[in-house]
Order: structure tokens, then sequence, then C-alpha cells
């Protein structure tokens, strides 16, 4: 089994969720006792927070730099970022390290190429759905991305930060998010990435009609089986 170094923190909540479904899915495909093989760098991620918003990013892509290289050096094989916000710095990331960072938009592209979708709807924070770094990288399986209005940007965004970071759960903001996703829908988009590792905190696939594309989950299976490639257990 090879171990997988995570990059978390940003926030707790999520990675407590990468955690839980990296080990399930390792126990389900080598049952018994089996659970992952993983080293896990926390950040303090009201520190992140502020640096985001100040849009200090230079500072932000040297912490999570040095903490992807702390990671190889503890014997880390891939490195596996559990955040969409900050795949903003992944190629500098990615080109920091000698192992392989496995990508969250490849993990929802696959999901979503494997539905045969060819237009989705982008959600989660500000940072994720108005910059160019994830639509880009689904442009590159030929998959379009729709985002939502600015107000409902502004609605997701608030909701992620003020609510689900710090485990709080309203069904008036699911009521809000599913809106937004009907919104969505009706401007074209045939499923909804849930691009935000909080929103599956929030949100579940029963429910909508539409199709959810979970990158916690997407994410946590992709590092799984990395993790489980020519296991010889």
């Amino acid at each position: 089994m090879k171990t997988l170094g995570l990059l978390g923190g940003m926030s707790w909540e999520s990675t407590s969720e990468y955690y839980r479904l990296i080990n399930k899915a390792i126990q389900e495909k080598l049952g018994g006792l089996h659970s992952a093989s993983c080293i896990i760098h926390s950040f303090d991620f009201a520190e992140i927070a502020l640096l985001q918003q100040k849009g200090d990013w230079k500072t932000l892509e040297k912490r999570l730099i040095s903490a992807a290289v702390k990671l190889e050096k503890a014997g880390a094989e891939a490195v596996v970022m559990c955040t969409n916000t900050m795949h903003k710095l992944a190629e500098a990331i990615e080109s920091s390290i000698n192992v392989p960072f496995i990508h969250i938009a490849d993990a929802a592209a696959e999901a979503i190429q494997k539905r045969s979708l060819q237009t989705v709807g982008l959600t989660g924070t500000s940072f994720t759905m108005q910059e160019t770094f994830y639509s880009r990288r689904m442009k590159k399986y030929g998959i379009k991305t729709i985002v939502p209005s600015e107000q409902e940007q502004h609605t997701l965004h608030k909701i992620i930060f003020d609510e689900l970071c710090l485990g709080k759960l309203k069904e008036s903001s699911k009521e809000a998010c599913l809106d937004i996703f009907h919104n969505l829908e009706n401007r074209g988009a045939q499923g909804i990435i849930l691009g935000c590792t909080e929103l599956s905190l929030l949100l579940r696939p029963q429910d909508t009609h539409l199709i959810l594309f979970d990158t916690t989950l997407l994410h946590s299976e992709k590092a799984a089986a990395f993790s489980l490639r020519d296991n010889t257990n």
C-alpha cells in the first residue's frame, strides 16, 4: 500500500471527511482491519483564510509548497490537497515535489465524463467560481462549466465560510443552495460540481434530481485507488 500525504485543515471539517472516506475505501477493498497509510499536515485555517482575503497567494504558495515537501520527506508517495480553492496553486505545488499530485478537478472531470455530460454548473467559494484555474482544467476534458450569478456566488461563499467551515448545517442554507443549482440547470447545466469540499457536508444526492459531483468523495476515492495500486496484500 502506498502512503498518501494529505494537505488538510482547509477546513478541518472537510479534512476529517477525507480521512474517513479514504480509510473506508481501503477497508472495503482489503477487508478486515485494513486502513489507509497516510500522513496529514493540517493548517490553521484562520491563517489560510486571512491570506486568501488579502489576496496574498504568494505567501500561501510558499506555505503549501513547504508542507508538501515535508510530506514527501516524511514518506508520502503522493500528495492530496483536501480543498478545491487551494488548487489555484496546484501547478506550483506539483512542480516542487517528486511524487504524484492527485488533482481534485481530474477526479471530478473523470466522473463527469463517465456520465457523458458536456455542461455542468461549478459551485464553491468565490475564488473557485470567479477564477479560471478550475474551469481551465475542465476544458481539457471537453467539459464546459457555468457559474452562478454574482449574488448567488456571494451567498454560496458566505454559507461556506460562515457556516460549513464552522460545522453549522442549516436547512435554510441547503434550500438556498438548491435554488442556485436549479437556476444553473435552467441555464443549461446537466449536473452540478460541489466544488468546495464543505458543500457535501450540507448536500446529499437525494436532496435533488440533479446529478451532484461530490468532489470530496471523488477525490478521496481517487486517492485511495492510487494507494492501492499494485497492492499485494
